[in-house]
């Protein structure tokens, strides 16, 4: 009996240890399995990693330049010009007044010499058209031919008018306090006639272009 009893005690007691090791092989494998997955996601991780602050940091790219406004060539040449014909009637006050006072045989050196500057001027803005790009501008053959010849025709009836005042303030030259008229009149009255219509031409064809871009027209005096 007791072999029996001893018996049923070594069945219970066997029964339990296979029991105990399939528990401590499930937290065997339950450990490597866990292991496993943290090894996996520490792989992970390193993988997604963002680069480190401390290494080298990629420049930016440069931001272009902003373009610089396109300049309109022909408004450009149209504005120089313009600058130049508002000091082309600088004289015009200068000479009707020195005309005037040959005419009445007053002042008559003082007429001459404004006369001749007057003429010096007419010439300088030949000058200085012959300077300027306007070949972009509309006409503008036509525009600088009447230019030109109205301010050599100005300058030559101011040269006229300054030998008048020569011939003036001679011996006869005047009568009655009126000056006599010479050659040198008629001369300098058929230049102004020449001007006058120069200038009409210039007028018409430089006031098309100062409409068009917003600059100061002008009359045929005005030149």
């Amino acid at each position: 009996s007791d072999a029996g009893g001893r018996g049923g005690r070594g069945g219970r007691t066997g029964s339990k240890v296979p029991l105990i090791a399939a528990v401590g092989v499930g937290l065997v494998v339950l450990g490597i399995g866990a292991g496993a997955l943290l090894g996996g996601g520490g792989d992970d991780d390193s993988k997604n990693q963002p680069v480190s602050a401390t290494g080298p940091a990629s420049e930016a790219p440069s931001a272009e330049p902003s373009a610089e406004p396109s300049v309109d060539p022909v408004r450009q040449q149209a504005v120089e010009l313009d600058k130049l014909l508002a000091h082309s009637g600088d004289s015009r006050s200068t000479v009707i007044s020195a005309v005037e006072k040959v005419k009445a045989c007053k002042d008559l050196q003082q007429a001459a010499e404004d006369l001749r500057e007057a003429a010096g001027q007419r010439n300088q803005l030949v000058t200085d058209l012959t300077a300027l790009s306007v070949d972009k501008l509309p006409e503008h053959a036509a525009l600088t031919d009447a230019l030109t010849k109205a301010w050599q025709a100005s300058a030559s009836a101011d040269s006229h008018y300054a030998a008048w005042a020569d011939q003036t303030a001679g011996k006869k030259g005047c009568r009655k306090g009126q000056a006599r008229s010479t050659g040198e009149t008629a001369a300098a009255t058929k230049d102004s006639g020449t001007a006058t219509a120069e200038k009409t031409k210039a007028a018409q064809l430089w006031n098309a272009i100062a409409k068009q871009h917003s600059l100061t027209e002008r009359q045929p005096t005005d030149l």
